[in-house]
């Protein structure tokens, strides 16, 4: 696509889409963003892009799209937490199927050429028997977040052969790194990042021992630029093959906060599985997609985020 491609992005003032928006914008694209401001923040945005703010199942962000006509929309918006799905599956098909459904239909009325998916590499797999999995391997949410996330898949795949809209999915691991949210259900790093810098305690659900395939914010903005031109798979992991657990992580958060106080352990949560990590071969292949941030170097940048944050706020 040429350089002055109008993009919009969905949750763009949120954790992941501000990235997203970040890296456009490096690469000469017109972005605007659309964002019911539930978790997104608009300082995340840097001045002069357009923040239309509006919930995703709304006539007004339908609306907003079709008077941009973008050429590309990059839908990051979504309800993420898995344990609020296993507590409210309807609030959580709300957002992410009926959400998704809208913003794909204003798509087709303005004729976007390409949409972006961010799907969910962590559940839609359910509990895989080999790891790292692979797209082949046979879907089975075991959660309504899961359900929700494929289900939006399948209505990419329609409107792709129904509509002609092409589209490509990328199926996320877990994503952490600076602006994620410290104070909601999920994303642990950041939640015992800043947590460890006010000497807070810590909860860990389960013994600890559940594994998970951590990618740094910054790899998943390039997976976007990557997906962006025509061509290129349908769908595909974004993961670094790897899966890292709790007690583990939680030892390296400490080591770089200095924190001293022993992790709490609580009952596990429902709809949580116990190991995911993606094989990103097809990125690779594809798209000419790495990771090139590591764990470590990774929780160290956060961390850093995190520690000027609330030197800040002292």
């Amino acid at each position: 696509m040429p350089s002055a491609t109008t993009v919009v992005v969905t949750g763009g003032a949120g954790f992941i889409g501000s990235h997203v928006v970040d890296r456009l914008l490096d690469n000469d694209y017109q972005v605007t963003v659309i964002d019911d401001l539930s978790s997104g923040k608009p300082e995340n945005l840097p001045e002069g892009v357009e923040l239309i703010a509006a919930d995703i199942t709304s006539d007004v962000a339908a609306d907003a799209i079709k008077v941009v006509a973008p050429e590309l929309i990059v839908h990051a918006a979504a309800q993420i937490s898995v344990s609020l799905s296993t507590r409210e599956p309807l609030l959580d098909a709300r957002i992410n199927v009926l959400g998704t459904v809208n913003v794909l239909e204003a798509a087709r009325v303005s004729g976007t050429q390409k949409f972006v998916f961010f799907s969910s590499g962590g559940t839609v797999y359910g509990q895989p028997d080999d790891l790292p999995v692979s797209e082949s391997y046979p879907t089975g949410p075991e959660n309504p977040y899961g359900a929700s996330k494929l289900t939006g898949e399948l209505y990419l795949d329609m409107y792709r052969r129904t509509y002609g809209i092409e589209s490509t999915v990328l199926r996320l691991a877990n994503i952490y790194g600076p602006r994620q949210d410290p104070h909601g259900e999920a994303g642990v790093v950041a939640i015992f990042a800043r947590a460890m810098l006010a000497g807070a305690p810590i909860t860990i659900f389960g013994d600890g021992n559940d594994e998970r395939d951590y990618v740094y914010v910054a790899d998943v903005a390039d997976a976007v630029i990557a997906a962006v031109p025509p061509g290129g798979p349908h769908r595909c992991n974004i993961g670094s093959g790897a899966g890292t657990n709790v007690n583990e992580l939680c030892a390296r958060l400490r080591e770089l906060t200095g924190y001293t106080l022993k992790p709490e352990y609580g009952p596990p949560r429902p709809g949580d599985i116990h190991a995911i990590s993606l094989d990103a071969s097809l990125a690779r292949i594809e798209l000419g997609w790495t990771p090139k941030v590591g764990l470590e170097t990774g929780l160290a940048r956060t961390v850093e985020f995190f520690r000027q944050q609330v030197g800040s706020q002292t």
